[in-house]
């Protein structure tokens, strides 16, 4: 059961990444696919199933987050993530203000996904 949890939890992080990009892609293009259902729906599936993958895997390993500093940075990670995401798409008052905060955001995930695979902080040390 644990294996077929992270298979989808790993593919729900693929998932959320390429829409969060795909989506950014389309805010820096003005485009009004940006307001599409589809494009107003689907992260919050996914990003529903992502969580509830985490949370019982780490619950099944039982694993505290408090007791993993890996773990509760992901978790840190992940706040820093949304906030930056929600300037992007839909809080940035300019253009600017968005651009720069979906490059961070970008970085952001990116951190959060190196500490998943080093279970370490540190950039990947």
């Amino acid at each position: 059961m644990y294996a077929t949890l992270k298979a989808i939890h790993v593919g729900c992080v693929i998932a959320s990444g390429a829409g969060f990009f795909a989506r950014g892609l389309l805010m820096l293009a003005g485009s009004p696919l940006l307001k599409a259902r589809f494009a107003r729906v689907a992260p919050h599936i996914v990003d529903t199933l992502l969580l509830a993958s985490a949370i019982t895997m780490a619950v099944l390993a039982h694993l505290v987050p408090t007791q993993q500093p890996w773990l509760m940075t992901k978790i840190i990670g992940l706040v820093v993530y949304i906030v930056l995401g929600a300037i992007a798409l839909r809080y940035g008052r300019t253009r600017g203000q968005r651009t720069l905060a979906f490059a961070a955001a970008l970085a952001t995930f990116a951190y959060i996904v190196s500490v998943a695979l080093t279970r370490s902080p540190l950039l990947g040390l």
